[in-house]
């Protein structure tokens, strides 16, 4: 009997950011991905890190499963070409569909998106909803305001020091990688 094939959910950036590094490690990833056998779950659009993501994992062989809801169709060009797609009502839904349908979350760096797509995964792992592994790829040191902030919270006592071990932060896509088969083989 085969073994279901493993999805990884990926937040990230609708645009490339300011270091040709993060482009570097979302075409990594794309291809990590299609090399493990695991499915691509993403935000559907062709554009950005989002787009990079799923180009190289779908170049390298990955399935991909892509989530966008319908008012992003025109701005975030959807591919055909990138495999299953599904079209959802609001931001919220599509945020559903996308967890819903993958073993672990990744978050590349973003904006503000980004940030609402890990907050929401991150409260639903502290209210108990779930025990996916979540991890941050921390490119260039992007994420370590971020974790600042949530250590910040925790001190200032916002939040059980539990908060913390709920999210990861890996430098590179090899300990992305390394985390990965840990949490998902």
């Amino acid at each position: 009997m085969s073994r279901p094939i493993k999805a990884v959910c990926v937040f990230c950036g609708a645009r490339d950011g300011a270091r040709s590094s993060y482009r570097e490690s979302a075409q990594a990833m794309g291809a990590m991905l299609a090399r493990r056998g695991w499915r691509l779950v993403f935000g559907a659009g062709d554009v950005g890190l989002m787009g990079e993501v799923a180009r190289a994992a779908h170049a390298a062989g990955a399935e991909t499963f892509g989530v966008i809801p319908a008012h992003l169709v025109g701005k975030e060009r959807p591919s055909a070409r990138l495999g299953t797609r599904v079209v959802t009502e609001t931001m919220h839904e599509r945020k559903k569909v996308m967890f819903m349908n993958s073993d672990a979350v990744v978050v590349l760096p973003g904006g503000a998106g980004s940030l609402d797509e890990f907050f929401e995964v991150l409260t639903w792992r502290q209210l108990g909803l779930h025990d996916k592994p979540i991890l941050l790829l921390d490119i260039d040191g992007y994420w370590a305001p971020l974790a600042a902030l949530i250590d910040n919270v925790v001190a200032e006592g916002f939040a059980e020091d539990s908060l913390r071990g709920y999210f990861t932060l890996v430098d590179d896509v090899a300990a992305l990688d390394s985390a990965l088969r840990a949490a998902l083989d």
